[in-house]
């Protein structure tokens, strides 16, 4: 087995990509983004290519996310434009998966977080398994919602029929994890075929092109989508931009859920969150929100919650992340507004 992160080659007219840092669950890393990027530029305009597969050959993650890990690593040690790089990259590479002009297949078998939506979820064709799962657990680390999830969430369009910035917000401030049928039913994905098929799917994607592939091997998801048991009340709720407002409306089920999602999440990271996607709702492409992270970004990851909630969830792997402030009354949008302001002034 090769030592490389990302398995680039050419099969057919296919460019591949192969996700090979399993014992990571393929978080991401510069070089990872920097492979990925640079192949998706010269893909783009190669008449040999006529689209391009992305997939894991890890049993059990498509891609945990972003390396936040090191992130954190980084500012303890006094660098912390060097986390300030490796996002800005990563950014611009969403945006470009976002906008690439071929097909873009990403197939889910198993964990999508975080950056692992970033290099699936923007492109044409977002295949799941029965294995997938997919959430944006940001909260509970004292970030965001980043990787252009704050748009994208407010764009997709699934077996639920409508876009929704009310389902934007409860994903993005509970970190539900969704499973196929709730991907399907969002539009996080777009087709299901069962893990059993995955193989042959793959081959016939190179050999025949994705149309006809799934022409052959694309199923209804067997499960009803759990999201759709509260949907009418996370409308109600969710469709008011500030914490309050929404804690305000929420009722029964969806209370006990929301809480019990959010009893170790940021305050701050919470309000933070639903000011960036209602900014996001704002623009009308996905670059401009991506620009909008970028600045975002950097003041969120040198406040003190990042990396308390970095040392929590992956460092110690405890729920004991000491969170300032501890309430939400005691946050303040105010600088969050400020920066989000700046950036849309600046043209972006």
């Amino acid at each position: 087995m090769t030592d490389q992160l990302v398995i680039a080659r050419q099969e057919h007219t296919t460019g591949v990509l192969e996700l090979n840092r399993p014992r990571a669950l393929n978080s991401l890393t510069s070089d990872m983004v920097r492979i990925i990027d640079q192949h998706l530029a010269e893909w783009a305009t190669d008449p040999q290519i006529t689209q391009v597969l992305i997939y894991s050959n890890s049993p059990k993650a498509f891609c945990a996310g972003g390396d936040v890990r090191l992130a954190r690593e980084y500012l303890l040690a006094g660098t912390p434009e060097r986390a300030d790089e490796f996002f800005a990259a990563e950014y611009v590479m969403n945006g470009n998966i976002a906008h690439f002009p071929k097909p873009y297949i990403a197939l889910i078998d198993g964990i999508a977080m975080g950056g692992g939506l970033g290099i699936s979820v923007h492109g044409s064709h977002r295949i799941v398994t029965e294995n997938a799962l997919a959430a944006m657990p940001e909260m509970a680390i004292g970030f965001m919602p980043d990787v252009g999830m704050s748009y994208m969430m407010q764009h997709m369009v699934g077996t639920y029929g409508r876009k929704s910035p009310a389902v934007a917000r409860f994903l993005a401030i509970t970190g539900y994890r969704l499973d196929p049928a709730d991907m399907l039913y969002t539009g996080l994905a777009t087709h299901y075929v069962s893990r059993q098929n995955l193989d042959a799917l793959h081959r016939d994607i190179i050999e025949y092109g994705v149309d006809k592939a799934l022409a052959t091997y694309q199923e209804t998801s067997p499960e009803n989508p759990q999201l759709k048991t509260y949907i009418d009340d996370i409308e109600a709720a969710f469709g008011h931009p500030t914490w309050d407002e929404i804690d305000h409306r929420l009722t029964g089920e969806l209370r006990d859920l929301v809480h019990q999602h959010i009893a170790h999440a940021s305050p701050s990271a919470i309000v933070a969150a639903l000011e960036l996607i209602t900014a996001a709702g704002t623009k009308t492409d996905i670059r401009h929100e991506l620009a909008l992270e970028i600045p975002f970004g950097e003041y969120i990851r040198r406040q003190p919650d990042f990396a308390e909630g970095v040392r929590a969830v992956l460092v110690d792997k405890r729920p004991d992340a000491q969170f300032q402030p501890k309430t939400f009354a005691d946050v303040d949008p105010a600088p969050y507004r400020k920066i989000l302001s700046y950036s849309a002034a600046d043209g972006n």
